[in-house]
């Protein structure tokens, strides 16, 4: 054996090792960098914006950081700053955003994953026309349901009111959140739904102690997807609601946009960063969650 080995007959097995420094790896790593770049320099720019004075920011070099630190900026967006006749900043908005976000998201969700979960486990008659027509509704462009969802509010006696757009935003939901959740329902084994129903358990009773307990993941994606169209939406806020009620894109609009006074740009970064935080948080708070959900539910069905 010591023979052998001295000889050289045994030769080394496994994988050859890769180089660090290959061309391949140089490309991979290039390109991530360079996208990465891409997206953090204007949130450095926009951070570090928010966080100096006039004074300093009229000395130009924005990538330079702050040469004394103010948060007075955030203050001003937050509770000062002066969109038409009202001077309370973005906390006006910033409640109405989350008294629409949180119902809408509740309902749509609810609805949602009941459609999925009856499409794929209880089909009725005319379920497959039903599923079409609401996939078909996903593609229909926003701006042409302006008018009549208008007429219909109006009728209902709930345009102009946060109700009236929590309604909107759970029906515009629910077309890619039955998508998702249909296609998740479809991954879990059959077999658990057979054997329920073989047991004696009803829609309600699988619905509760079999499928919910098995869904968080996609639950998380519709959350997230929920969460970041509605509290980023500016359209439907602005058609469907009055000033007193306006979400907090809405308010941030006319903070960046205001023609009196001068131009505070270190204001209206920091108006733009408080806007953004609570998806943001959402997401880097669900993150992995988000990703296992999201692949579960989009391509299996």
């Amino acid at each position: 054996m010591a023979d052998t080995f001295a000889s050289g007959a045994v030769e080394p097995r496994g994988p050859k090792p890769r180089r660090v420094f290959s061309g391949r790896n140089i490309m991979i790593y290039g390109t991530l960098i360079v996208v990465c770049l891409y997206y953090i320099l204007p949130l450095w720019v926009m951070v570090m914006t928010s966080l100096k004075g006039m004074p300093e920011i009229r000395m130009g070099n924005i990538f330079s950081p702050p040469v004394e630190i103010t948060f007075e900026p955030w203050v001003k967006a937050w509770a000062e700053a002066c969109t038409g006749l009202n001077c309370d900043g973005l906390s006006r908005g910033f409640w109405n955003s989350v008294r629409i976000l949180i119902p809408s998201v509740v309902l749509s969700i609810i609805v949602a994953s009941v459609n999925g979960y009856a499409l794929i486990n209880w089909r009725f008659k005319g379920s497959d026309l039903f599923f079409t027509i609401l996939i078909f509704g996903a593609f229909i462009p926003y701006q042409v349901m302006l008018y009549p969802i208008v007429i219909l509010l109006r009728e209902m006696g709930l345009y102009g009111t946060l109700w009236g757009l929590v309604l909107v935003h759970t029906i515009f939901g629910m077309p890619i959140l039955t998508l998702l959740f249909r296609n998740y329902f479809a991954s879990l084994p059959e077999e658990l739904f057979k054997a329920a129903r073989v047991d004696g358990a009803g829609f309600w009773g699988i619905y509760f102690r079999i499928m919910l307990p098995m869904s968080l993941p996609i639950f998380v994606v519709a959350i997230i997807l929920q969460v970041t169209g509605i509290w980023n939406d500016f359209l439907f806020g602005v058609v469907y609601t009055k000033p007193d009620l306006y979400p907090m894109t809405v308010q941030l609009n006319n903070i960046v946009n205001s023609v009196q006074g001068v131009k505070e740009y270190n204001v209206n970064m920091a108006a733009t960063l408080l806007t953004g935080a609570v998806p943001l948080i959402v997401y880097f708070i669900s993150g992995k969650l988000f990703v296992r959900g999201i692949a579960a539910g989009a391509v299996k069905g």
